[in-house]
């Protein structure tokens, strides 16, 4: 079951705030960013989030999940925890913050 169009607009209305959240459509689900750096993943309408230790500061009860079969587990955030926005904005802020950068791609010379 892939991920809804509608899912996906309202995940960013309610990440509206950060300014920088985005999404990227990949084989039916998505890859949300937050100023470019990839923090997680959307997959049958259930949010995955890189796991970190601030991530998981924020959480009352930490939940893992794989996003796909085979995926390192992530922090599962439910659609019923993404009613209040201010508490997620600083969910993916914190994760952010522990995130490294993501590794520029290499150009390949032209032959």
């Amino acid at each position: 079951m892939a991920t809804s169009q509608n899912t996906m607009d309202f995940l960013l209305d309610q990440l509206s705030a950060l300014g920088a959240a985005s999404s990227k459509k990949m084989f039916g689900e998505y890859c949300l960013y937050l100023a470019g750096k990839p923090v997680g993943l959307v997959c049958d309408d259930q949010l995955y989030l890189k796991p970190t230790e601030a991530g998981k500061a924020q959480l009352s009860t930490v939940v893992e999940g794989a996003p796909y079969p085979g995926a390192k587990p992530h922090l599962l955030i439910t659609p019923d925890q993404w009613e209040d926005a201010e508490w997620l904005c600083e969910l993916l802020r914190a994760t952010d913050r522990e995130l490294p950068l993501p590794k520029p791609k290499v150009k390949k010379p032209k032959k």
